[in-house]
């Protein structure tokens, strides 16, 4: 028994399309659920279960459902990590010329900035990244880094203490949160 379809190449032309756009937006709506259930997992967490929850985090985070986009921002990273400033902004900015609607992208460009001290730059980068993504803890650190260097404690404090919020283990957060604290709650009589 045999069906004839007189338009199957038309058809399975379209199924793939529908199957190829679709996965994607999946991968994505898998990806927020497991965020929200990592970010609440770890505002409860251990020091050793928040690192493994840190870590699982950016792997979340750092996934853009593009390999080109992820090469890009390993690229990117890599070059940070050896100090290869230049080539790390040269990188993260394909990236997010290409994938503006990635926040890993804008939050790694931001601390390439930082690292030239292109502070203005790099806050206009956070800015976007925290719009895409309001709970990139180190986003938030990042910003108030940025704040405490033009000298605006208390601000830096208040995106110190929001960092804490998400991730109560964040070692700079805590370092710096306790270095301001003297300046911004006052000291003790």
């Amino acid at each position: 028994m045999s069906v004839r379809c007189p338009n199957l190449k038309g058809i399975v032309a379209a199924l793939a399309v529908l199957v190829t756009y679709s996965l994607p937006v999946t991968a994505q709506s898998a990806d927020l659920q497991d965020e929200a259930e990592l970010l609440t997992a770890l505002a409860t967490a251990d020091d050793a279960e928040a690192k493994r929850l840190d870590r699982q985090l950016t792997a979340v985070w750092s996934k853009s459902g593009s390999a080109a986009i992820d090469l890009l921002l390993k690229r990117g990273r890599d070059a940070l990590e050896v100090g290869d400033i230049p080539t790390a902004i040269e990188h993260l900015t394909a990236l997010t010329d290409h994938a503006p609607g990635f926040a890993e992208g804008w939050h790694a460009r931001a601390s390439a900035y930082f690292g030239a001290e292109l502070f203005g730059p790099a806050m206009a980068d956070l800015e976007r990244a925290l719009t895409l993504n309001p709970n990139n803890y180190n986003a938030i650190f990042g910003l108030g880094a940025i704040l405490e260097t033009f000298g605006k404690d208390g601000l830096a404090y208040e995106a110190y203490q929001r960092a804490l919020a998400l991730h109560p283990h964040h070692e700079g957060a805590i370092q710096a949160t306790e270095r301001l604290k003297t300046q911004i709650e006052g000291r003790s009589l």
